[in-house]
């Protein structure tokens, strides 16, 4: 089973993606860290990327989802994955029973307090407008608001992650 917890930078992918990850005893990758030092810069210097400055990185983060699917590895990506097409360039390859969308939806003021507390090394927080606007609402991701601490809300996954992961073992084996 594979997890994407996606949302818009200062959703917090990264703290409930980990601790998902670590609560479940699975791999955790960080988008983040796949991409190009180009983008990183452009998004320091507060450009939002294209869509074909995240062609690369996406192929690049689906290769990574495709090994670990090929390997049995169950995995938690943590990756802003903002339009239904990255969902698509991301799942390619993979059974979508063996992949499932956790969207971290939280509200603008929220977000911007949390970037306005922390030290991006890119992540300028003038990026979180063009992040929202490039957002486009999932249906297929399991929708959870990330307005409480993130204990909580990892406990709520947790049962989720488990159903889904029990109805797709539940398929395979038919």
């Amino acid at each position: 089973m594979i997890v994407v917890v996606m949302g818009v930078s200062g959703s917090g992918k990264t703290t409930i993606g980990k601790l998902l990850a670590e609560r479940m005893g699975w791999v955790f990758a960080d988008a983040d860290d796949y991409f190009s030092p180009a983008a990183k810069q452009k998004m320091a210097e507060g450009h939002p990327l294209t869509d074909e400055d995240r062609a690369p990185w996406l192929q690049t983060l689906n290769a990574l989802l495709r090994r670990w699917d090929a390997e049995g590895i169950n995995g938690v990506l943590a990756c802003s994955a903002l339009k239904s097409k990255y969902h698509e360039v991301l799942e390619a390859g993979i059974p979508l029973t063996h992949i499932q969308f956790i969207f971290l939806d939280v509200p603008k003021e929220l977000i911007a307090k949390r970037l306005a507390l922390r030290k991006h090394e890119y992540m300028n927080p003038m990026l979180l407008d063009s992040q929202l606007a490039t957002l486009e609402r999932p249906t297929d991701a399991f929708r959870i608001v990330n307005d409480r601490p993130a204990e909580e809300i990892v406990e709520y996954l947790l049962e989720h992650v488990l159903a889904v992961q029990d109805v797709a073992t539940r398929q395979i084996s038919k």
